[in-house]
């Protein structure tokens, strides 16, 4: 297992994917990608894709030890993540292509930032 220690001169280079809202520094989302997202987010080696889907705003965080059977995974929506440091809010919007990315592997986007994603208006 990987350490997910961040030194307080890192911190500032804390970034949350804003589809799972996994929080990393910008050089693992380089490195290693996204542990929930990659296979649609492609995130690893793609400086671009890191910024377009990862945020540096976001509130709160919340360490997630056992996704099955936590009950703030449930009400997070993490269920089926991976154990690790998360985001309760992420700001930021993904671009309309990425959501299609992710519409088309079959998973579903849920807005990270408290906005309602069932009114399709935007």
């Amino acid at each position: 297992m990987s350490s997910a220690f961040v030194p307080g001169s890192q911190q500032r280079y804390l970034r949350a994917c804003m589809v799972c809202s996994i929080v990393q520094t910008h050089a693992r989302f380089l490195r290693d990608g996204c542990p929930n997202c990659e296979s649609f987010l492609g995130l690893a080696n793609s400086s671009d894709a890191v910024q377009e889907c990862t945020s540096q705003v976001f509130e709160g965080l919340i360490t997630l030890a056992d996704p099955t059977t936590s009950w703030v995974a449930r009400w997070q929506r993490l269920e089926g993540c991976v154990s690790g440091v998360y985001a309760v809010k992420v700001v930021g919007t993904l671009p309309d292509d990425v959501k299609q990315n992710i519409e088309d592997a079959g998973a579903r986007y849920i807005p990270r930032d408290g906005t309602a994603d069932d009114d399709d208006t935007g």
